[in-house]
């Protein structure tokens, strides 16, 4: 019996900050932004009992270069990708360690808008991109 390789998480929440772009010494670019995901469940006692995930999110190349041109602290944004383990030790010699996600799909729902930024699409004279990944991948979304 083989070993199950399944790796898929789909989320949905508001930018945490504004996405940051790194250049990689290698010519890679790199952008990371944080993701509030709103979940809640209703008490025994009826009360509604409202809680939030917060989750890093690391996105490669032209959806990094994508994301830090459109996405803006506070817009929606529905991710798709898989978990990604890291381990280091930081300068004091502790062992750190986190999970995040890396992303392979990023669907912009829009989101709120900065009333002195233009619609991207005014700004460049083309529509914005709305979906950033591999249109056949075969998601129905």
């Amino acid at each position: 019996m083989s070993a199950l390789r399944l790796n898929q998480v789909i989320v949905g929440g508001n930018l945490t900050r504004d996405p940051v772009l790194r250049k990689l010494p290698s010519g890679s670019s790199v952008a990371e932004f944080g993701l509030a995901i709103d979940d809640g469940y209703t008490s025994k006692t009826g009360t509604q009992v409202e809680q939030t995930c917060f989750v890093d999110v690391v996105v490669w190349e032209k959806r990094a270069e994508s994301a830090q041109a459109y996405l803006h602290k506070g817009d929606s944004l529905i991710v798709v990708g898989k978990l990604t383990y890291e381990a280091w030790q930081n300068d004091k010699g502790e062992r750190r360690n986190r999970l995040r996600i890396t992303a392979r799909q990023l669907h912009f729902l829009g989101g709120r808008r900065r009333e002195t930024e233009a619609a991207p699409e005014a700004a460049t004279g083309a529509p914005a991109p709305t979906e950033v990944g591999d249109p056949d991948d075969g998601m129905p979304f």
